[in-house]
């Protein structure tokens, strides 16, 4: 009989990547692969666009840090959903349950400890979000991306296993990216993106910096759903996208460099494509912080410059799009002399060694 593996975690695209990249891997190993998260999601959509593989919708409740009359219910939500959870997984019997984090991800890491599951949780960020912070205390492990985050965790079923990608991403095609946007070979690409919830203040200066940039650049802009603006619909060099899944590796292998928030899954995808970053991290205001810590961390590795949104105006977005472009090259060689080969790997064996 086959061994089963329930995968959890949303609320963004980054909480769902890691969970793509290892769900192939026990398909062909021939392990029955279950998903759950919330019923309407990033995470159902993502999810339920792979083959065999089952989704579970649940109640989830927002784990938000502002004030909202909606709080009063995600309580309410959430125990519903651990019930759901709990007798799901009852029926279920997983040998083991995998979570990357989000809000939708505790319900079902409850269920599972009441069922005496075992459970690994991946955390991307250099320090744990909401959802992890509450999740730590049922789990069998807590693997880190950051060495750094060691630091933030005392726990001893913590370990550093490093940034976790998924391999398309190493076979994308520059040609076909070029044929997708409808661009040439002869000025350089940036591809701009805010996440998979896009950000308003990263379009509309970019937007208000076409012109000078379009001398120099061609621009793929990945700018989030219902952010499409229609007047610059036949732009030539400036290709617009709500939202990419497949055809996503061929953009970024065509991209010389590339603007982003700085959320841990994707900024690692870039680096392992060795695409020079400018970082624009969510501030404090709109965050807990981890994005400026991933931001700072890369840039003390040299593989990246950063703009922080509170000092970001026309005039610094275009010299930090210069610079970056104009350090290049050097950027690319201190990403060269990394080495993080076999994370997927040591994964893999941890939840296999893990699993009941």
């Amino acid at each position: 009989m086959s061994k089963r593996i329930l995968f959890t975690g949303g609320g963004s695209a980054g909480h769902v990547t890691v969970n793509m990249a290892l769900i192939p891997k026990f398909m062909e190993m021939g392990w029955d692969v279950k998903y759950m998260g919330s019923k309407q999601g990033i995470e159902a959509e993502l999810i339920q666009n792979m083959d065999h593989v089952e989704y579970i919708g649940i109640s989830t409740g927002k784990l938000r840090r502002y004030l909202d009359w909606e709080n009063l219910k995600d309580p309410f939500r959430t125990i519903k959903g651990v019930l759901q959870a709990y007798r799901l997984i009852r029926r279920m019997k997983p040998n083991v349950v995998f979570s990357k984090g989000g809000f939708v991800s505790v319900p079902v890491v409850i269920g599972a400890w009441l069922n005496r599951i075992p459970i690994i949780i991946h955390e991307s960020d250099i320090t744990p979000g909401l959802a992890n912070k509450i999740s730590i205390r049922f789990a069998s492990k807590i693997c880190v991306t950051f060495p750094e985050t060691l630091e933030h965790i005392n726990n001893d079923k913590v370990l550093h296993i490093g940034a976790i990608v998924r391999e398309q991403f190493m076979h994308g095609s520059v040609l076909r990216g070029l044929n997708l946007c409808h661009f040439t070979r002869h000025k350089p690409v940036i591809v701009c993106m805010g996440g998979s919830l896009g950000s308003q203040r990263i379009n509309e200066v970019l937007r208000r910096n076409l012109h000078p940039l379009m001398d120099k650049f061609q621009i793929v802009h990945i700018c989030g759903k219902g952010q499409i603006d229609p007047s610059y619909a036949n732009y030539r060099g400036y290709k617009q996208f709500e939202y990419v899944h497949g055809d996503l590796v061929d953009i970024l292998a065509m991209a010389d460099i590339v603007i982003s928030r700085a959320g841990s899954n994707s900024i690692f995808e870039f680096l392992s494509l060795k695409k020079p970053m400018l970082l624009i991290p969510l501030s404090k205001e709109a965050s807990r912080g981890d994005q400026i810590l991933n931001a700072l961390s890369f840039k003390s590795s040299g593989y990246c410059e950063v703009l922080f949104e509170e000092d970001m105006n026309d005039n610094s977005f275009i010299d930090a799009i210069n610079k970056l472009y104009d350090n290049r090259h050097e950027i690319i060689d201190k990403m060269e002399n990394r080495s993080n080969k076999g994370t997927l790997r040591k994964m893999i064996d941890l939840i296999e060694s893990t699993s009941i």
